[in-house]
């Protein structure tokens, strides 16, 4: 999935750059009295892979999440990249669209934010968790929000529809480049691939 959508943004001619959080060194942030924000500002008190990556992140005109959803959420390593994005904020506040948030820090790109998810189950409820926190995220981060890629019954689509759905995030990307945000129809149109019972009776034939 990630390589269908970077295959996508690049042909529509822009610079990718793909990090895979599970091969990096990010320790957890340690809410140590806001260092980064008052101590140290811009600098965490750790020294690990978030040295290079907050770089990359400042000055990203996109910024992609690509999370399968385990249990409600994003996975672990990719919660911990999201908090170490503290040292790109400042520590002051201010009132922004009537909630106080920290100033991104001078130099800090104001881009956008996507989402790439995947799912065992049919509903795309499954993935309200989810989209409510990177939107958050959006907001505290002052990123606009452009949409999300959502693949629902995803080990049935591997086996029988993988092409199409590759095809389709392709196509996202390109979009998302192109016309600056993912499609809406997209995540309809995957999750109409597989039915729910389609699911449940491989599901069933798998762990019975």
């Amino acid at each position: 999935m990630i390589e269908a959508l970077e295959k996508g943004l690049t042909t529509a001619d822009s610079e990718v750059t793909t990090k895979r959080v599970y091969d990096l060194d990010i320790k957890p942030c340690l809410g140590c009295s806001m260092t980064c924000m008052k101590k140290t500002p811009g600098i965490c008190v750790h020294k690990d892979d978030m040295d290079s990556l907050l770089p990359l992140v400042s000055q990203s005109d996109l910024l992609v999440l690509a999370t399968p959803v385990y249990l409600d959420a994003m996975t672990g390593p990719m919660k911990t990249f999201v908090d170490r994005l503290t040292p790109i904020l400042e520590g002051r506040m201010e009132i922004r669209k009537g909630r106080a948030r920290h100033p991104l820090r001078e130099g800090v790109k104001r881009g956008k934010m996507a989402l790439l998810s995947s799912c065992g189950f049919p509903e795309l409820e499954t993935f309200d968790p989810l989209l409510a926190h990177v939107k958050a995220i959006c907001r505290n981060l002052n990123r606009e929000y452009v949409g999300a890629v959502l693949v629902t019954s995803g080990f049935v689509k591997r086996r029988k529809h993988w092409d199409k759905v590759l095809g389709m995030i392709e196509y996202a990307g390109a979009n998302l480049i192109k016309d600056g945000k993912i499609p809406d129809d997209i995540t309809s149109s995957i999750q109409s691939l597989v039915s729910r019972d389609e699911l449940i009776n491989a599901a069933n034939a798998l762990y019975p």
